[in-house]
């Protein structure tokens, strides 16, 4: 769908603050729902309610919601990389990771992103300022876990895999964002309403097998952070996100990542009183300027001796 400059400005804006904030609240949400609801079938309810929702209102709008098998398989991968691959394995680290460092950990997403765009959508190799930034993003994530790796630290060895793997996370997360922006088509409603299906289905499954719906205990604060994922993580914020992969440079959609920490780690310490030490300010300030470096570096034609610049204007 094309749109009139000025509304397309618009739009990118808007999507881009309810992606900032929404989703650094989103860190919050999740934190709360996982206390009483198992992971597993806390997202899949989340992405089973929201898909039915989306697609059902696209289909009153009168909206084609019929896809081919590929096209449905191709959702189907980009909503289990994106929504199972990442989202549930954040929602797990949160049972023992505090909500602010797993959205620092997260923060190293752009840098997948820029490497995956490099490698799936685009003939260009990442410049040297790119692979110092790459570099700098480790040394920041050190940084941040350096209190619980050093022998005075006092994260559990569950701790510190779940914080390792929230870097896997990232890379499941980030290689859906490129699928969906290589496949096209993903920023359309119905499109969007079978990835959360695909993806709450997938999730649903797994808590099964798992046995999880025995050890679910519903309260009334667990059921309103599944009820405000829904909304606004899944059917406002996730519709942004996708919207914005599909009409500006990956690149550029990619510094929600380092907006989302500020937010969630304002909200943990305002509402979970959980600490803000002075290795988490020193890394989020390393892994920050490591992104900014990356996603601001230029990129290398491969068959060609002119830089083009990584970030571009919305819209071009």
């Amino acid at each position: 769908m094309s749109y009139h400059p000025n509304r397309l400005r618009f739009l990118t804006i808007l999507c881009f603050g309810l992606v900032y904030v929404l989703w650094g609240s989103t860190y919050l949400a999740i934190d709360i729902a996982v206390q009483k609801i198992p992971p597993a079938f806390m997202c899949g309810t989340r992405f089973l309610v929201a898909g039915v929702l989306m697609l059902a209102y696209c289909h009153l709008r009168g909206l084609n919601i019929a896809c081919s098998p590929r096209r449905l398989a191709q959702l189907a991968a980009i909503g289990i990389l994106l929504l199972m691959g990442g989202n549930l394995t954040l929602s797990y680290a949160e049972l023992y990771v505090p909500t602010g460092l797993s959205a620092l950990l997260i923060a190293i997403t752009p840098l997948w992103l820029l490497v995956l765009d490099t490698l799936l959508l685009g003939e260009h190799r990442i410049s040297g300022r790119g692979m110092v930034g790459l570099a700098l993003g480790i040394v920041g994530t050190v940084v941040l876990l350096w209190p619980e790796l050093s022998p005075a630290g006092n994260l559990s060895r569950k701790e510190l895999w779940f914080s390792i793997a929230l870097l896997g996370s990232s890379f499941s997360w980030a290689l859906g964002s490129v699928l969906s922006k290589r496949w096209g088509e993903g920023a359309s409603l119905s499109g969007i309403g079978w990835q959360m299906l695909f993806a709450g289905a997938a999730n649903m499954l797994f808590a099964l097998a798992i046995r999880d719906p025995a050890r679910v205990v519903w309260t009334a604060r667990g059921i309103e952070a599944i009820v405000y994922l829904v909304l606004f993580g899944s059917l406002v914020g996730y519709t942004s996100y996708i919207w914005l992969l599909g009409h500006v440079p990956t690149s550029k959609v990619s510094t929600y990542a380092y907006v989302n920490p500020v937010v969630a780690l304002f909200l943990g310490w305002l509402v979970l009183h959980e600490r803000i030490d002075r290795y988490m300010l020193a890394g989020s300030v390393i892994v920050i300027a490591s992104v900014a470096l990356v996603t601001a570096a230029k990129v290398h034609p491969r068959s060609a001796e002119v830089d083009l610049p990584a970030v571009e204007a919305a819209g071009d």
